[in-house]
């Protein structure tokens, strides 16, 4: 029972460590994106430290869960965190090109 109460406080936790990095990234105002993008990986380093965590306690075997030896990979924290990493990159790349692009003006872009 303190093991599935500790799976989903620790689940959680990499939920709730992601949000920074979110905000970090877009939306910081009067800020470079050079230095968004330092603060978002700072942030994501230390959400995947606490994924990670979380993701040794997913393959920790209980009564419930016998066969829990699962690659640290497949369980749920790690692949949230790392398909919202990917999202996050994708959207990151994104956002710099449309700021960074030539056609991009201080009248038509902020």
């Amino acid at each position: 029972m303190l093991l599935d109460l500790t799976k989903s406080l620790s689940f959680f936790a990499t939920l709730l460590s992601l949000y920074p990095v979110v905000i970090d990234a877009f939306f910081l105002p009067a800020t470079r994106w050079q230095d968004r993008l330092l603060l978002a990986l700072s942030r994501l380093v230390i959400s995947a430290c606490i994924a990670f965590v979380s993701g040794i306690f997913f393959r920790w075997p209980s009564r419930s869960n016998p066969d829990a030896g699962q690659a640290l990979t497949a369980t749920l924290p790690i692949r949230l965190f790392l398909w919202s990493s990917l999202a996050l990159t994708l959207l990151f790349t994104i956002y710099w090109y449309l700021i960074t692009s030539p056609t991009c003006t201080p009248r038509n872009c902020s």
